[in-house]
């Protein structure tokens, strides 16, 4: 028996692989017309097409209804990580959790246009159910397995950008009435480097999380800015 997701990305290769090096458009354009055929022909699956040009809004097209998000929704956590970082790469089935605890299996695949700038992103997640709980099963015998990687599925910025700033307090291990300095600057660092600069209100956000003004944020994102560039000399 197999997992026929790993069959769907397959096809999620060959696609993108055949687009490399066209234009923007010509590739948002193609990758749209499949994305609802190749959902339909997959069982508890969803195909999401991502127009890296719209972040954070960059869901153009989407088939089935795993996550339950519509076009127009934002990127997942970890794309817009990725946009931030300007590190944009395929990821070929690893595990998300969704928001019910159900755990699926996800591939991103990055196409480039003929400068080898990233301008979209085919993603397919799969609720593999039964493949799982088997693999459970052999993890528990064999006392060895791989954990959900906790992406993410948005369905608006406001709690994308929600995720992001707990994500972060929550790593420090004490509640924000306790924090030190260093605490929330490491917050702030966390955020950064997860992409939440590149939404709207961002600064503002953070801020009343944190009990501070913007413009302490602002000092914080120079600060550390100041220590990247001073490790880098």
């Amino acid at each position: 028996m197999s997992d026929p997701s790993r069959h769907a990305d397959e096809a999620l290769i060959h696609a993108a692989r055949a687009l490399e090096g066209a234009p923007a458009s010509l590739v948002i354009d193609v990758l749209a017309q499949i994305v609802v055929p190749l959902a339909a022909a997959l069982d508890r699956s969803e195909v999401v097409l991502h127009d890296l040009a719209r972040l954070p809004h960059s869901i153009v097209a989407i088939g089935g209804r795993l996550t339950g998000r519509k076009a127009g929704d934002p990127a997942t956590d970890l794309l817009l990580e990725q946009a931030a970082t300007g590190s944009f790469a395929t990821r070929v089935g690893y595990r998300s959790r969704l928001t019910d605890g159900r755990e699926v299996r996800s591939t991103t695949m990055i196409v480039r246009d003929g400068s080898g700038t990233a301008v979209a992103a085919l993603c397919l997640n799969s609720d593999v159910g039964i493949w799982q709980e088997i693999e459970r099963m052999a993890r528990a015998m064999t006392g060895s397995g791989e954990h959900a990687q906790g992406e993410h599925f948005a369905r608006d910025v406001d709690e994308l950008a929600d995720v992001l700033i707990h994500r972060a307090i929550d790593a420090q291990g004490l509640p924000v009435d306790l924090m030190h300095k260093e605490h929330k600057l490491d917050v702030v660092r966390r955020v950064k480097a997860g992409g939440m600069f590149l939404l709207r209100d961002a600064a503002e956000s953070v801020a009343r999380e944190l009990g501070v003004t913007r413009f302490t944020i602002y000092n914080y994102l120079k600060e550390i800015e100041g220590r990247v560039e001073g490790e880098g000399r």
